[in-house]
């Protein structure tokens, strides 16, 4: 027959469950758009970018290119990796 987990057990599992949420939430990043590449076909579907210079989006800490040009920090990320567009 199935285990049973104590209440008292139960509940830290839901809060652990909880703060991984938060944690995440915590990760986004929001950036200005400085440049927006073309376009394209990939996979053999057209892609239509969605994004426009000067908006302002949301993506996940963990994606993208970092690099620097001329003391300046920049980022390449993929458009599947934007979360949102809070500003156009």
């Amino acid at each position: 027959r199935g285990s049973k987990i104590p209440q008292s057990q139960r509940s830290g599992y839901q809060k652990q469950a909880w703060n991984k949420e938060r944690r995440s939430i915590q990760k986004t990043q929001e950036a200005e758009v400085v440049a927006v590449g073309p376009g394209g076909v990939v996979n053999g579907k057209e892609v239509t970018m969605h994004v426009n210079v000067g908006d302002r989006v949301i993506f996940g800490k963990y994606v993208g290119t970092e690099f620097k040009v001329d003391g300046e920090d920049l980022m390449i990320v993929r458009q599947d990796d934007i979360l949102a567009i809070i500003e156009k």
